[in-house]
């Protein structure tokens, strides 16, 4: 029997990674099973429609992780994180739990392939954020176990920027790059197709860890490119010295664009050969995110992912 006929287990496939993973997957042809804690949910019935088969259950119940990882061929491995807000009340530590655990119990159930996300902030040396060097943590830990593994980190999110709190619904927009530095960004989107295609080569991907980004943009490119899809002008603006002082997180965040670690180091023509169909800023705004760019111009807000 064919290994493409065994299913992937996707983690939060009622979300953003897991979503796009495994609706790309599923357009591969690829059997999907997935861990939702309500299979009753509108999201888990939309996976349900799509052909994905719905395992109950939650990260922090072992029994029914361990259950879904029967007879599967690989995991897609992705956590929810403190950096995603107060709404997922996960620590640091808890993510950490998750992702390692979830790794243990692929080896356990005899995975042949586990993909984790992580994120393109990971280096050699610790950022001092939590929820940054937590992905560093599992990762290492992955590293050492008797699997074949991909780790991707994406780049910053091109859907993030659409959050309440960057000033889209006053005309501008602050971000934490200087209007001349340039930034990676990724589309949802790109991230599935890209694991989908991880899976289907082992031999090549296994083991690597690979930076994932669709377009390299600076400020003053944001500031142009919601003008153009606006059709009113967005002025951008780095975020301001009292905005940062007043937010520690905001402020940490900036010093690590500053140092590069936020930015991206991504190959995108190595990518465009995985991908062909990678999307840039300009067309992820006039297709994908469109509905909800123009929500964003009409939705206020503040900044609602402080940390200490």
């Amino acid at each position: 029997m064919s290994e493409n006929t065994f299913p992937i287990l996707v983690f939060g496939a009622t979300g953003q990674q897991g979503g796009s993973v495994a609706s790309a997957l599923i357009n591969a042809g690829r059997p999907v099973r997935a861990l939702v804690r309500d299979p009753s949910s509108l999201k888990s019935s939309e996976l349900r429609r799509a052909g994905v088969e719905l395992v109950p259950g939650d990260l922090r119940d072992t029994p029914s992780i361990r259950a879904a990882m029967k007879g599967i061929y690989g995991v897609f491995s992705v956590q929810p994180s403190s950096g995603q807000g107060a709404m997922y009340g996960v620590s640091d530590e808890d993510e950490v739990r998750y992702g390692t655990e979830i790794a243990n119990l692929a080896v356990e159930s005899g995975v042949q392939h586990l993909v984790y996300s992580s994120t393109s902030a990971v280096g050699d040396e610790p950022t001092g954020m939590g929820h940054f060097d937590s992905k560093a943590r599992i990762e290492a830990h992955i590293r050492a176990l008797p699997i074949t593994a991909t780790v991707i980190r994406p780049a910053a999110f091109m859907e993030m920027l659409l959050m309440p709190g960057f000033g889209l619904d006053q005309g501008r927009f602050n971000f934490f790059v200087r209007p001349n530095q340039t930034m990676q960004l990724v589309a949802v989107q790109d991230i599935g197709r890209i694991v989908a295609a991880i899976f289907g080569d082992a031999a090549r991907f296994g083991g690597a860890t690979i930076e994932l980004a669709s377009d390299t943009i600076t400020g003053r490119d944001l500031g142009s490119l919601f003008t153009e899809a606006a059709g009113r002008p967005i002025t951008y603006a780095r975020f301001p010295d009292d905005v940062l002082a007043a937010s520690p997180f905001l402020r940490r965040l900036t010093d690590l664009a500053d140092a590069g670690r936020l930015t991206g180091n991504a190959d995108l023509e190595a990518l465009r050969e995985i991908n062909p169909g990678l999307l840039s800023f300009r067309s992820w705004l006039a297709g994908g995110g469109r509905k909800a760019f123009l929500e964003a111009l009409g939705k206020s807000g503040d900044w609602s992912y402080d940390h200490d």
